[in-house]
């Protein structure tokens, strides 16, 4: 059974729906005791940092799903919810993050600008996977160059050695990272057709 956590931030629906067409059994909770029965653990999420953590903490869900995590529960964070799972965020100021990868979060915007790039921010629509490590187990059945959908104005950085595969958009973005039973991914697997797909089953694999 998959776990998909309901904190009140994200598009639950088409990422259960993803999961049942796949044949994947899954439940959307705010129940901290069926996190802790479930094999896995998604965290979904969109909007701001700050917010989002505040919500997580205020449903009680944040500390058990750092402990769940830390034991070996294999959890995938989704969009904003892989941002949550680093150390802190400047998103609107300074928060802080679940910890359980090393990291931040910063604006893209900021980054293009002291690139020279004037790309439009948020970053929105289809873009290339580059394999960093090709082998890790999420990225079974995904090919260098596959297209994945992403929606983001923020990204992680400092997170180079726990990074599965990035995107090129004038910086390179974390697309998927992964550290110990932890993954997530920046883009958003249940809108990347049949590469979302794949990812999402190599999930439920693990």
């Amino acid at each position: 059974m998959i776990a998909i956590v309901d904190y009140g931030v994200g598009n639950l629906f088409s990422l259960s729906s993803s999961l049942d067409y796949l044949g994947l059994a899954n439940t959307v909770t705010a129940d901290a005791d069926v996190l802790a029965q479930a094999d896995r653990i998604i965290l979904p999420g969109v909007g701001a940092f700050g917010d989002a953590m505040d919500k997580l903490r205020h449903t009680g869900l944040a500390e058990p799903i750092r402990a769940l995590a830390l034991r070996g529960k294999p959890l995938l964070g989704i969009c904003l919810g892989m941002q949550l799972l680093f150390d802190s965020s400047e998103e609107y100021g300074t928060h802080e993050g679940l910890g359980l990868i090393p990291g931040t979060v910063v604006s893209l915007k900021d980054a293009l600008e002291k690139q020279g790039f004037s790309y439009k921010v948020p970053h929105i629509g289809w873009n290339s996977l580059h394999l960093c490590r090709p082998d890790n187990p999420l990225m079974k059945g995904t090919s260098e160059g596959d297209f994945v959908y992403y929606v983001h104005s923020f990204y992680a950085v400092g997170c180079e050695e726990d990074t599965v595969a990035n995107s090129e958009y004038g910086v390179p973005v974390a697309g998927a990272v992964n550290r110990g039973s932890v993954y997530g991914t920046q883009f958003h697997p249940e809108k990347s057709g049949s590469v979302g797909l794949r990812i999402l089953r190599a999930f439920a694999e693990l």
